[in-house]
């Protein structure tokens, strides 16, 4: 491939001119898995090229090396492409290997067919990020949280994500019916305007805190719930 500016010879198709120093791509998706990783270069509406990155997982100390090689690998992708935007899908343990290794802000896409997705809300806006810590998002008239520890911790879980604004914890119910032990944590539906509810429970006890995130519609915030369950999972606190 040639660069559309200035006609010089690409390495690899979508590449960053560094002759003229021109973009010739400005998405690029990530599909993550512990073994393997397909990095797609999206320039308009057009795909310019896919390549795969592949790794063999380590057992033990060498499992954190050799993590962030493979990391490393993807992230040098990216860079080669110089995009306006990432998305991102696939293992959490990866996305965050990759994410600790880039300058972009990657924006989650969901669906069996994640580069179909991107090409469908192309023009749309991106979800904004909030730059603030999970401290500084958890407000509201209710102080009291459920869980202790546990349940902090399914909080700032949830207030970690980069498309939640806020967390305003609500009343607790002790009435409801004895769970499972230990604490337990879900995202429920979307509403119309992209906010969720984060349901805790400790025993027979429940609070509904309510979310607000960056989504302006139902479908986008679903894909913000989705996102949060899957972190509460990781945390061995989703139900």
């Amino acid at each position: 491939m040639q660069c559309r500016q200035c006609a010089a010879d690409l390495d690899r198709p979508g590449d960053y001119c560094l002759v003229c120093h021109t973009a010739n791509a400005d998405v690029v998706v990530l599909e993550l898995d512990r073994e393997r990783a397909r990095v797609t270069t999206i320039d308009d509406e057009d795909i310019l090229g896919r390549r795969v990155v592949t790794t063999t997982p380590e057992d033990g100390e060498l499992s954190g090396v050799e993590l962030r090689n493979f990391a490393g690998q993807v992230a040098d992708e990216v860079h080669r492409k110089r995009p306006e935007e990432v998305y991102v899908t696939g293992d959490r343990e990866v996305i965050d290997a990759v994410r600790s290794q880039l300058h972009y802000e990657c924006y989650r896409v969901e669906g069996e067919n994640p580069v179909d997705r991107v090409l469908e809300r192309r023009g749309e806006p991106a979800l904004e990020v909030v730059e603030a810590s999970a401290a500084e998002k958890i407000g509201g008239t209710h102080s009291t949280l459920i869980g202790d520890r546990d349940g902090m911790r399914a909080i700032e879980t949830v207030a970690g994500h980069p498309h939640v604004k806020k967390i305003i914890p609500g009343p607790i119910d002790a009435s409801g019916s004895s769970a499972r032990g230990g604490v337990r944590a879900k995202a429920t539906r979307a509403d119309e305007g992209g906010n969720v509810r984060l349901l805790i429970r400790d025993g027979s006890s429940v609070q509904e805190n309510r979310v607000v995130t960056t989504a302006n519609d139902r479908e986008l915030g679903e894909h913000v719930r989705a996102d949060l369950n899957e972190a509460l999972s990781d945390a061995d606190l989703g139900e």
